[in-house]
């Protein structure tokens, strides 16, 4: 028997030597230019100014990274197919079961997995040529080499590359402030195209995934499907790559691998749950998108929880049950789901219903997840290895009991711990509230009521007035003469559902919705088609509110606007009777509001970045249509606001300030709704497009901290780029800001019709445009601000 392994196992070694030393130097994958030698080369060129230098290094690196992706995909997916991890059931006569046979199986297993490393080896080649860093990886995984082609394409003048590379990094670093500003940038130059702002990383099944999800929430089934079940075929290509990138080399963390010591099974076992522990870990990798905080819940699930819905809406209940039932595969217990499987049932028939099973390939995914579960809870339960599941659909009997009873006293020690630091809490609020409770309306009082800063403006109520905290309405913002003016601008530029994704009665069937945001009016007026005069007073008028509510409340932080809408609101004649809808429901600016249970939950679909809210009436002569707050449960009045011209009414986003809109019954209510945000991230980007249509002969741009007037800077230091194209000696040089990347601010020097380029750090918030008035010694120079310049409304400092 001894002798019988032994030739077998002879005999497959020399094989598997055999064939890896015959085709080992024919494989692609040994002559590869690694990614992270080009991305040095790339950073290299970017810091001697080689524009082209950076370009070709950073596309070489990002070209590379996939092909080497390519390349891991390609061998795994093929060597697990041409060599599979299976037993041969058949055992030779003659052998017992306790010794040859089990050698030999064990003997079958070994020779599968020999065979695979050696498919493995010639196919990919030494891994030391293809192996990355983390530091290296997580670069790329921030997708930096695009923060360094965007300049670099900029330079060059291949402005669509260039934003391309500028919206494919702020997708993956949305927090990232020089970017937002480049993209703003980017926004206001002739040439560019919306379609320019292109993810070049975008995930398939992400991107099928969210426009479906979008047009299933605009009510468009129909349109919804085809996305969705894209999604779906997306998703599952994406599952087994990433499971098969999982494959790679055990990660000891950190310096573990001196210490470690372990016999043949722990060592396989410990690569092995690893490896099963980031195959399960893509379920959350494949539903992270970085505009979200968390990954999406229930990703796979839900992709048939839309489906069902917008299958029975467009009336193929097959289809509908279908998912339906592959639903249930994961949440079997659902209650809405099987009351919708019982309605399916009545409109087909028991026994059609009976026969219609859930989609095989989700069965497939959960066989094949629950399985590699018990393994992984096994090892955790045995060896102590943690395993976090990824899925809230897991049933409970996968989990060992001995781990579910040390999960659910850990669980109970949380919630215990929990409930003495909440109760500990309340009582500290308690201890605050009746320090406070007297001085807290003085608090809300002391804290608005700052200037009004212009003549003819007068406060009529405050919060007090109006019952709540932070309210404001003031009158005489604008004249008789302005409202007049902006009336007929909206009536004449505006368009029936505009800023309401075309929804001409986007909160009610009764009324007719025209509206015009600022830069369509500034675009109107450029182009003839209503006069320039009235899209100047527009922009005007709305900045002009925004100064006034910065300085009532008292904000230490610079408002931005995040929408700016003129609207008019027209009572269709025909539906008026008997009317007991509103004009505009009652709700909260940025939050969903649940009257029932008193709760506004700040996520989105909510705008929950906006803070600060205003409307600017242009008339009163029609019926209806007050302005109103309530209390949370969008019942209790507070206070009521009759619209006339030049009255405003201002107040915080929060769940202090539900407000809504009463029916106009009659005529039509024209008013300029807007919304400010604090967070210049989520400014309203159309607005830096403004301010080249104000000032067609003036370099503009958006500064990140706009004040109510211009102060400039003087004498400001920076320091002069070292290329070619440097800065001369003595000259008057006109700076227009641009793009910026890792604190440098790339900007344009113009001097009499010929260009210069040349790179200054960023100016903060009194940068403007700047003439050099004095010559420079070494690499510095001084700037001076070129006066008699015009304030650019709400974007200087």
């Amino acid at each position: 028997m001894a002798a019988c392994a032994l030739r077998l196992l002879t005999t497959l070694l020399a094989f598997v030597a055999a064939a890896s030393q015959a085709e080992v130097e024919s494989e692609a994958g040994w002559g590869m230019v690694t990614p992270d030698l080009l991305f040095a080369e790339g950073t290299a060129a970017y810091a001697r100014g080689d524009w082209p230098g950076v370009v070709l290094s950073m596309e070489r690196a990002l070209r590379s990274r996939a092909a080497l992706r390519a390349l891991r995909l390609r061998c795994r997916t093929q060597c697990a197919a041409d060599f599979p991890w299976e037993l041969d059931p058949d055992s030779p006569p003659g052998l017992t079961q306790a010794s040859g046979a089990a050698a030999l199986r064990d003997l079958s297993f070994f020779g599968g997995l020999l065979r695979r490393a050696a498919c493995l080896r010639r196919c990919l080649g030494p891994p030391a040529a293809h192996s990355l860093s983390e530091e290296m990886e997580l670069e790329f995984r921030k997708r930096s080499p695009y923060n360094y082609l965007q300049v670099a394409y900029f330079k060059i003048n291949k402005l669509e590359k260039a934003v391309s590379a500028a919206h494919t990094f702020f997708v993956g670093n949305p927090e990232h402030m020089e970017m937002r500003q480049n993209l703003d940038y980017y926004q206001t130059m002739s040439g560019v195209k919306e379609d320019d702002f292109k993810d070049l990383e975008a995930q398939p099944h992400m991107q099928e995934f969210r426009l479906g999800v979008r047009l299933y929430s605009e009510e468009q089934p129909q349109e919804a499907v085809p996305h969705l079940e894209a999604a779906l075929q997306e998703y599952f290509v994406a599952y087994e790559e990433c499971r098969a990138l999982c494959e790679g080399p055990y990660d000891y963390d950190g310096y573990n691998y001196l210490e470690y010591n372990a016999d043949l099974f722990q060592a396989i076992t410990d690569h092995y749950i690893q490896v099963l522990s980031c195959k399960q870990n893509c379920v959350t990798e494949l539903a992270s998108h970085p505009s979200r905080e968390k990954p999406f819940e229930d990703f796979l699930p839900s992709h048939y929880n839309y489906l069902q819905f917008a299958y029975y809406n467009i009336g193929n209940y097959t289809q509908a049950v279908e998912c339906a039932k592959t639903y249930l595969l994961f949440f079997p217990n659902d209650e809405v789901m099987n009351q919708n499987l019982a309605y399916y049932a009545a409109m087909l028939g028991e026994e059609h219903t009976r026969l219609i099973s859930p989609r095989e390939s989700a069965k497939e995914y959960r066989q094949r997840s629950l399985l590699e579960k018990e393994l992984l809870f096994f090892a955790y339960d045995v060896f102590g290895i943690p395993f976090v599941d990824p899925d809230s659909w897991t049933p409970e009997e996968v989990i060992p009991k001995r781990l579910q009873e040390k999960q659910k006293s850990e669980r109970e020690t949380a919630v215990r711990i929990s409930q003495e630091i909440g109760n500990l809490m309340k009582e500290i609020e308690t201890l605050v509230e009746e320090k406070t409770k007297e001085s807290l309306d003085v608090s809300r009082l002391t804290q608005e009521g700052g200037p009004l800063l212009y003549e003819g403006i007068s406060l009529t109520m405050n919060s007090k007035l109006l019952n709540g905290s932070q309210r404001v309405v003031m009158d005489g913002v604008i004249s008789d003469h302005e409202c007049q003016e902006l009336q007929r601008l909206t009536n004449v530029a505006a368009t029936s559902g505009d800023g309401y994704r075309g929804q001409t009665s986007p909160h009610t069937p009764n009324e007719k919705f025209y509206g015009v945001t600022v830069f369509k009016a500034l675009k109107l007026g450029q182009e003839g088609k209503v006069p320039l005069q009235s899209a100047h007073l527009y922009y005007n008028v709305t900045e002009k509110v925004r100064r006034i509510m910065e300085s009532y409340f008292r904000l230490d932080t610079p408002l931005y606007f995040s929408y700016s809408h003129l609207v008019c609101r027209t009572a269709i004649e025909e539906v008026q009777t008997e009317r007991r809808d509103d004009s505009h429901p009652v709700h909260v600016d940025n939050c969903i509001l649940n009257a029932e249970t008193l709760v506004c939950i700040k996520e989105p679909p909510a705008y929950t970045f906006r803070d600060y809210s205003a409307i600017l009436y242009l008339n009163g002569d029609f019926d209806g249509g007050n302005f109103y707050f309530t209390e949370l449960d969008a019942k209790t009045v507070t206070a009521e606001v009759q619209p006339q011209c030049g009255r405003a009414v201002g107040f915080s986003s929060g769940t202090e300030n539900p407000h809504g809109v009463k029916a106009v019954t009659r005529g039509q209510r024209c008013a300029i709704a807007l919304w400010f945000t604090l967070d210049p991230r989520h400014s309203e980007r159309v607005r830096a497009a403004c301010c080249s249509h104000l000032f067609p002969e003036s370099p503009c741009f958006v500064s990140p901290f706009p004040k109510s007037h211009c102060q400039w800077l003087r004498h400001k230091r920076s320091t002069l780029d070292t290329s070619p194209n440097a800065l001369l000696l003595w000259s008057h040089w006109f700076v227009l800001p641009g793009p910026s990347v890792n604190g440098i601010q790339v900007g344009k020097g113009v001097k009499t019709g010929s260009d210069a380029e040349f790179s200054v750090p960023s100016l903060g918030p009194a940068s403007a445009v700047f003439v050099q008035r004095a010559g420079h010694t070494g690499k510095e120079m001084s700037l001076e601000p070129l006066r008699n310049l015009p304030c650019l409304l709400g974007n200087s400092s």
